[in-house]
């Protein structure tokens, strides 16, 4: 009993302090970001790939927290996995991007753009975020830059048309 309220405290405490540094990005504005941090292109994917993803996964606020049956918890505008990525204090990592999970919860987005790299640099690459595969991956992604002064170009290769399967 002890341990749950301690690890409650550690995750209010965590909510608490980033919140006073989050912020929600406008998607032009996190455009601008992502393409300035070189993610435009970056192992085959493109702006719009990321996002596409970080709208499914965050809706663009870097203070959101998710927290999953297994115990671990998703942080930050790509929601990135305390058993994996990040050290939260809470529940046992690989901690893959050696960081302390609450600094994926502020406005300063560069240390969240670096371990997103990491996670394209594994096998399966934006595959690993379930709502890429689901909103994003074989979708015209090009209203996400819709508007946005940028450089980036969507990736006509991630835009498939897929046939209908047909029931025999």
């Amino acid at each position: 009993m002890m341990l749950a309220r301690g690890t409650m405290l550690v995750i209010w405490a965590t909510l608490i302090v980033a919140s006073v540094d989050a912020k929600i990005y406008e998607r032009c504005e996190l455009a601008k970001k992502l393409e300035k941090a070189g993610l435009d292109g970056y192992r085959g994917y493109h702006i719009g790939d990321w996002l596409c993803m970080a709208h499914y996964e965050s809706g663009f606020d870097t203070s959101f927290v998710d927290h999953n049956p297994d115990g671990s918890s998703e942080y930050g505008i790509f929601q990135l996995n305390s058993a994996w990525w990040c050290d939260n204090g809470v529940t046992p990592t690989q901690n893959l991007c050696h960081m302390d999970c609450r600094d994926l919860l502020n406005r300063h987005i560069l240390d969240d753009i670096l371990c997103a790299k990491r996670v394209v640099n594994v096998p399966g690459s934006m595959k690993a975020w379930d709502s890429w595969t689901r909103h994003c991956s074989g979708h015209d992604l090009s209203d996400w830059l819709k508007g946005c002064d940028t450089y980036a170009k969507t990736n006509p290769r991630n835009f498939h048309h897929y046939p209908l399967s047909s029931q025999g």
